[in-house]
């Protein structure tokens, strides 16, 4: 009769030879394989690349993907040094940033979002109406009281007070803040000559706060501050938005349809590559601070399993994934940029063969 040490060691043997099995057969690819793939960037579409998050493990409960919200400017410099799998922007990377990263790098278009003005002063009830002029000159500090009088004059009724303007802005690269100053660039010909459009701009005023997520606690815990962000987060914190005036000299609100409206007139002229602004856009019903956001990645991967699920979960994202962009207050992508999307998608290799494989 065996003893019973002989009996313990042949069941610590059987366990060890199940581990290595199970051991093997995770290293081996097989469709159970956990997946990791890791992402960084803005903070605009963060609210709504989390629920993607959410809800695409769900349905893939072995591809495990992390999204950090650092900024626009933190996530190209990343993709450029290849320390993520994709990397995220609202401001479209310049042609000199394309030319120092070591491959060539798509830009797929996700959703469409609004930069919205917001403030916070007592005792005003309704929304501030904003003109561009007006928008340009509180940023750049020549307004300097929310009595001023080219606020009253969008403003009749309004209980502005006589107190300082506190402008709030983001302190570090930014995608938002790229769209932000592409408008004011384009409204302000003294902010396009003394400040420009950027990611990093040297602000002529305010204080700063980290992502969208600091700029709005700042105009939150702060009084009489005005910042700007994206529309996500004015709404998630009850913040009000600034209707403004729009090139056809109408003052609109940021909803999804005013974002929309604003992406319409540029579809046929986008380019090739995708990277389009779209603020400051023509039309009567156009929100004038609206932009696309992207994924920013290689065209040809490196490693063929995470690159394949880098693909399937960039096609979920821009069909499956937009049923939830409006609950978040995003614009759904229109039609024909979906298609062009879909062809970026399908352009992505890895070794020379083509991840979306015919699906």
């Amino acid at each position: 009769m065996p003893s019973l040490k002989i009996i313990r060691r042949g069941k610590i043997a059987l366990a060890l030879i199940s581990l290595a099995a199970f051991a093997i057969a995770s290293c081996s690819g097989n469709p159970g394989s956990e997946i990791r793939l890791q992402g960084a960037g803005a903070t605009f579409p963060n609210p709504l690349y989390q629920k993607w998050l959410s809800e695409y493990g769900k349905l893939h409960p072995n591809i495990k993907i992390d999204y950090q919200s650092i900024g626009s400017g933190g996530g190209i410099k990343q993709i450029q040094a290849r320390t993520i799998d994709f990397g995220a922007s609202d401001s479209p990377m310049k042609d000199e940033d394309l030319k120092a990263a070591p491959g060539e790098i798509l830009h797929v278009p996700t959703v469409l979002g609004a930069v919205v003005i917001t403030y916070n002063l007592s005792g005003v009830s309704q929304p501030l109406h904003f003109s561009p002029d007006v928008v340009a000159d509180i940023f750049m500090g020549k307004i300097k009281k929310w009595n001023d009088a080219r606020i009253k004059a969008d403003n009749a009724g309004a209980n502005l007070s006589d107190t300082d303007i506190t402008v709030v802005h983001r302190s570090d690269g930014s995608g938002t803040s790229a769209v932000f100053t592409d408008y004011l660039s384009k409204i302000s010909a003294e902010w396009k000559e003394k400040v420009g459009a950027g990611t990093s701009p040297n602000w002529p005023v305010g204080i700063g706060g980290k992502g969208n997520e600091g700029v709005t606690g700042q105009v939150k815990q702060t009084p009489n501050t005005i910042g700007y962000v994206e529309l996500a987060y004015a709404v998630q914190n009850n913040l009000p938005t600034a209707p403004i005036k729009n090139k056809a000299g109408n003052f609109i609100e940021p909803t999804i349809d005013a974002v929309t409206a604003a992406a319409a007139g540029s579809v046929a002229t986008t380019p090739e590559d995708l990277r389009v602004s779209i603020t400051d856009a023509g039309g009567a019903t156009a929100y004038p601070i609206s932009s696309y956001t992207y994924i920013l990645a290689y065209k040809a991967q490196t490693d063929e399993t995470k690159g394949k699920a880098l693909v399937d979960f960039l096609w979920w994202g821009i069909h499956d994934g937009e049923a939830f962009a409006k609950d978040l207050r995003y614009a759904p992508l229109p039609a024909d940029i979906v298609k062009r999307a879909e062809a970026k998608i399908s352009s992505i290799t890895a070794g020379g063969k083509p991840l979306r494989g015919g699906q």
